[in-house]
């Protein structure tokens, strides 16, 4: 059976980093399609990840495989659309990105309307009814993704507004995946959804005129995995890491986690920026300077 786990905290790298211990330590192992020859086994398993506060501090995990101006290269990917341009699977290059299956939902050609902005629909629907359970977006068009080689792995996402024990009204979003990369790509995933979220949010208290605020948080993942070709890289820095720094220090070079505030992050999100300003003016792909 495959185990079914669950883990809950405060912020973002905290319960990525509960995931990823809980998945290790309980996860089963299973063979991928893309394995090599030689590589481990997969660790797998279903896993529930609730974050209370998405937003509290530190938010950024110094174990994730990836520069900090990734983060917010993949924010603006999500939540503006910075690359939809790249989508040619024509071309074999990217079949989808999130934000376009989100904002710019494309149906069959005969349907009278071939695109859907799904996240406009669920901002006017919830400023119009908080509490409506309809304020959903998905992904998937078996029109497209049942023959793809590379279908997205984000499924669904639901959004609601409740009251909170502060009487003040938050917007809680709950994602759905098929399958996950735990180690490589979860990290990254959750800081631009929770990006999302926010932008729903802001927009939902213009629009309603009532102040909205980001509240719960919750990941569902069907397959939530680290490959057998990343577990070395896995043991060496983030298990290592875990034993050798605290979880939060302000010495930095003793911590796993940074304030987005530090001027590392906010260094690194402006570098992140130039990047993507450098791909416009270029037009080449993953540009560096």
């Amino acid at each position: 059976m495959i185990p079914i786990l669950m883990v809950k905290g405060e912020t973002v790298a905290e319960v990525w980093e509960k995931s990823l211990m809980e998945l290790w330590e309980k996860g089963i192992s299973v063979k991928t399609e893309y394995d090599k020859q030689d590589d481990f086994e997969s660790k797998d398993a279903t896993m529930i990840m609730v974050v209370n506060n998405p937003f509290a501090e530190p938010r950024i995990h110094l174990a994730f495989p990836g520069g900090i101006e990734d983060l917010e290269k993949y924010r603006q990917e999500v939540v503006d659309g910075v690359h939809d341009h790249w989508i040619c699977p024509e071309e074999k290059k990217w079949t989808y990105t999130y934000h376009d299956r989100l904002f710019n939902y494309n149906i069959p050609e005969s349907s009278e309307k071939n695109r859907i902005n799904q996240i406009e629909y669920i901002i006017e629907k919830l400023s119009a009814v908080f509490y409506t359970r309809r304020a959903q977006a998905i992904t998937w068009i078996p029109f497209y993704d049942l023959a793809t080689y590379d279908p997205p792995c984000l499924q669904r996402i639901w959004c609601r507004i409740v009251a909170g024990k502060d009487g003040e009204n938050y917007l809680v979003m709950n994602v759905h995946w098929r399958s996950r990369d735990a180690y490589r790509a979860a990290f990254m995933n959750i800081f631009g959804l929770t990006a999302l979220q926010k932008f729903i949010a802001d927009k939902v208290s213009e629009k309603s005129g009532i102040e909205v605020k980001v509240g719960q948080y919750t990941d569902i993942a069907d397959s939530y995995h680290i490959y057998g070709d990343s577990i070395p890289d896995f043991t060496e820095r983030f298990l290592k890491l875990l034993n050798k720094r605290d979880f939060f220090n302000e010495e930095h070079t003793k911590s796993r986690t940074l304030r987005s505030d530090n001027p590392v992050v906010q260094a690194g999100f402006e570098y992140g920026r130039q990047l993507l300003e450098m791909e416009k003016k270029t037009g080449k792909k993953g540009v560096t300077f």
